[in-house]
């Protein structure tokens, strides 16, 4: 879930509810992000024993939290938190409409995210398509959100192949670089 709320401390228990297993939330929107991730893990614990309680929740594992930043915020200022993060969200066009134009100049964030944090999941979100993948892959984004780019495409399925196949080649290149 990409949660773009003004309050995203309110939403954490009912998304684990639901069946979420993946809480991204942007920095901007929260006073204490260290707190939130904190409530996000612990809200995470998606199987118990019935020996423990009587709750079965309706997805296994631990709750992921991504953590999002908006174009106009530095990348430093996710740095403090990369290490408590199973994800980070470089937004690539001003979060609230699709079929912005990529916003190419935020490549540098991805670039020194995957320096600094070489396993870490880096995605990108926002006017990212068949024309603007490689440079998101170059950068080092291994995870792609895509709308316009399959919605409006004649072959939408050839679209989502060419995304994930330009990610999957460039994590592959950057592994034998190492």
């Amino acid at each position: 879930m990409h949660m773009m709320v003004s309050k995203p401390e309110q939403w954490v228990k009912p998304m684990a509810i639901a069946g979420a297993n993946q809480y991204t939330f942007h920095l901007e929107a929260t006073e204490n992000p260290g707190a939130l991730i904190k409530d996000i893990r612990e809200n995470g614990m998606k199987s118990c024993s019935i020996a423990q309680a009587k709750v079965q929740w309706p997805s296994q594992g631990p709750l992921q939290v991504g953590l999002a930043i908006k174009p106009g915020t530095s990348v430093e200022y996710l740095a403090p938190w990369a290490n408590q993060i199973d994800m980070a969200l470089v937004m690539t066009v001003e979060p609230g409409f699709g079929g912005q134009k990529f916003m190419e100049d935020m490549m540098p964030k991805v670039h020194w995210l995957r320096t600094q944090f070489p396993s870490l999941d880096i995605e990108v979100d926002g006017g990212v398509g068949p024309d603007t993948v490689h440079k998101c892959a170059e950068a080092g984004a291994n995870m792609i959100v895509s709308g316009s780019a399959i919605m409006r495409s004649e072959d939408p399925r050839s679209v989502i192949n060419l995304l994930r196949n330009v990610c999957s080649e460039a994590a592959q290149k950057r592994s034998l670089d190492r």
